[in-house]
């Protein structure tokens, strides 16, 4: 217990001071902790792919669940596609109907005039989110198929990590 209470304190002491350095994380008998800035959010529909970025380099990859209609670009709202261009991740929402999300910046201005010019709705609250609420145990099936309205599903574990990993303001390049 001792031990244990030594080791706390000083991984509580370097974490207090803003010391992370990986010799901290030693000194405190903790494992190394890699602190990551996520810089960019690449997400290649045709692949089922997300890849989270860190200066250019790779720093997690998830095996991701599309919309149910998910080839090109969203057009209005109700098509069931994911929309495809660069935007931000511009807020966390907490209590969702699908664990935990994080909202898109669709549609942008070029997004609005193109569904007016349709005369449709462009549709939105499009979202990077977890499973469907007390459903979670069905996510080895559910992420092997597109069943979301044109958000991005992740499980709700790889959702935590991605929330831990990404800040708000992180862009997100959506391609086929």
């Amino acid at each position: 217990m001792r031990a244990w209470l030594r080791t706390v304190s000083r991984a509580l002491f370097c974490l207090a001071i803003g010391f992370t350095h990986p010799a901290a994380f030693a000194w405190a008998g903790l494992a190394q902790v890699d602190l990551v800035k996520v810089d960019l959010v690449k997400v290649d529909k045709s692949q089922r792919k997300m890849v989270l970025l860190s200066g250019g380099q790779p720093v997690k990859t998830y095996r991701i669940a599309l919309g149910a209609n998910p080839q090109g670009h969203k057009q209005q709202e109700g098509d069931e596609r994911t929309p495809e261009g660069l935007y931000r991740l511009d807020y966390k929402k907490e209590d969702s109907r699908f664990y935990r999300a994080m909202h898109i910046s669709y549609p942008n201005a070029v997004d609005k005039i193109s569904a007016k010019a349709r005369g449709v709705e462009p549709g939105g609250f499009i979202m990077v989110h977890g499973q469907r609420n007390w459903l979670s145990w069905l996510a080895p099936i559910s992420q092997r198929f597109d069943w979301t309205d044109g958000c991005i599903a992740l499980t709700n574990a790889e959702m935590d990590e991605f929330m831990a990993l990404v800040d708000v303001g992180t862009e997100i390049q959506i391609e086929w």
